[in-house]
């Protein structure tokens, strides 16, 4: 049996590795889930890779693949894992582009330090699209400790979106715990709202990564 190792900081990972079961119900998913270090891992891109360096020291080299659900992490040192165990197979949660037919207003849903790198910002100019960012600090951990009200949400989205006449036909998410907010994000914006959180994109990559058949791309 294919073992996987889904990494993240928090609920996010749990999340992900939820919909990876759901797609390779046959493969052995390993969640290796860093919630004592959470905070410095969403907030700083070093933290994050010493943390993930450390708690995957027992799989490296001994499972297929290892999955950074976690989308700091994967864009600021994904790289690095790759040229440093070349004998293991790595992959994560990118910053997925909206459908090229999309023309009209994009939310993008991130944290601070996701926020600060360069990769960010040359992704939302390559997007040439309107979009809005908001810059959600204390959310992924709210989220972790199950405290983030549906109230807040909206509150929120009122205040800093709908109030200033923005209206998304799509929502970037570049945090994975915000995966988990995407029932209250259609309530507020209409069922009809495009979610692009890379979960469709890193599924594929493990299909590819592994030689598998099958993985078309789900739409959420």
């Amino acid at each position: 049996m294919l073992k996987i190792v889904v990494y993240d900081s928090g609920y996010g990972g749990e999340v992900f590795a939820d919909r990876l079961e759901e797609e390779l119900p046959t493969i052995d998913v390993i969640r290796v889930i860093d919630w004592r270090h959470a905070e410095k891992i969403q907030a700083n891109a070093k933290d994050a890779r010493k943390y993930a360096e450390k708690a995957l020291s027992p799989y490296i080299n001994k499972v297929d693949l290892i999955i950074f659900a976690n989308h700091l992490l994967t864009i600021t040192s994904l790289k690095y894992f790759i040229q440093k165990y070349k004998d293991q197979r790595f992959t994560g949660l990118q910053l997925e582009h909206p459908c090229a037919f999309i023309e009209r207003d994009m939310l993008a849903l991130t944290t601070r330090a996701v926020f600060k790198t360069i990769k960010y910002h040359s992704f939302i100019h390559q997007l040439k699209m309107n979009t809005k960012t908001l810059v959600l600090e204390s959310w992924p951990i709210k989220i972790d400790d199950g405290e983030l009200s549906p109230t807040e949400i909206k509150d929120k989205m009122q205040r800093d979106v709908i109030n200033y006449n923005f209206h998304p036909c799509g929502i970037i998410i570049a945090c994975s715990q915000f995966s988990d907010i995407v029932p209250e994000l259609k309530h507020i914006f209409g069922r009809n709202i495009k979610i692009y959180d890379g979960y469709r994109d890193a599924i594929s990559s493990v299909y590819k990564l592994l030689h598998l058949k099958g993985y078309a791309g789900r739409k959420r």
